[in-house]
């Protein structure tokens, strides 16, 4: 049976400014360029279309959130049919009146809309106040079929959870990708910044290797205050990618925008997971308790 061909996946790393409209001018200008350099499959930022607006609880801003299918949408399926390229467009969905997701359009590269995932797990942290604005995801673990290959998103909070790299890689992803909005509080930025950074990338290279694919992670930079006050977030960067050894295949710089590009090659996950078999040797039989919060003995 012949192999899926080798694909390349571009991670647009911005810097994203007050103007939703200015935000997908400057993101459909990164996506020509990266199709201009051989990507195929294009990721864009978590919440790519304004500033991270969860640093405070604020119901007025629920009026950023936009519908799928709807007009960011649109202008990304045309752009996507112009290169060639499957694009994925992480929105603040609005779903309905008061029900609100983060979520990610999945669009082919003829511009046909392959699907939406729907985040998952929701945060709730100083200045990562999204439990207020999104509703958890309810589509499930997700994989889409696009012209270059089977991919899986998953959005940022759910990069810590090994639950959600394995159902999405049981279900035939080749690649996953995050996008991501994370940083660093400033003033904790020197005494636990490096770590924290560090332990964002282990973990994401960790579901590369226990599940043997490969891993994208794409990140936002720059410091943003929220207008109200505060201290902000700076925002890290350090986009990459990753094959199914958990070997950095390409990184951005954390402080200015970049496109990542990197080859996904189907053969190398046949041959690590020859090697590696984790999947065949997973214990089916003796998982049921993962559905539990926790175990109590007793």
């Amino acid at each position: 049976m012949p192999q899926p061909r080798k694909f390349t996946v571009g991670l647009l790393q911005m810097a994203l400014q007050r103007d939703p409209e200015a935000n997908l001018t400057h993101a459909a200008g990164m996506i020509r360029r990266a199709a201009a350099d051989g990507a195929e499959v294009i990721c864009l930022p978590e919440l790519f279309r304004s500033p991270y607006f969860c640093q405070r609880e604020d119901a007025a801003l629920f009026d950023l959130a936009e519908p799928i299918p709807g007009p960011a949408t649109e202008a990304l399926a045309g752009i996507a049919r112009e290169c060639q390229a499957v694009i994925l467009a992480p929105l603040f969905e609005r779903r309905a009146a008061g029900v609100y997701h983060n979520s990610v359009a999945v669009l082919d590269a003829d511009g046909r809309l392959a699907g939406i995932y729907r985040k998952m797990h929701i945060p709730d942290d100083p200045c990562f106040y999204e439990k207020f604005y999104f509703t958890p995801g309810d589509l499930g673990f997700r994989a889409f079929d696009t012209r270059y290959g089977r991919i899986a998103p998953l959005i940022c909070w759910d990069q810590w959870y090994p639950e959600a790299a394995r159902l999405a890689a049981l279900r035939g992803a080749c690649l996953l990708l995050y996008p991501t909005a994370i940083g660093w509080h400033p003033s904790e930025k020197a005494t636990h910044g490096e770590a924290q950074r560090e332990g964002w990338i282990t973990i994401q290279r960790s579901h590369a290797i226990a599940n043997g694919l490969y891993v994208a992670a794409v990140n936002r930079i720059g410091l943003e205050k929220d207008e109200r006050g505060g201290d902000g977030l700076e925002f890290w960067g350090s986009s990459f990618v990753c094959d199914p050894f958990g070997t950095i295949l390409a990184q951005a710089p954390v402080d200015q925008e970049a496109i990542v590009t990197a080859e996904v090659d189907p053969a190398r996950i046949e041959e690590t997971r020859r090697g590696w078999p984790f999947l065949r040797d997973r214990r089916i039989d003796a998982y049921g308790d993962l559905t539990r919060r926790l175990i109590d003995e007793g």
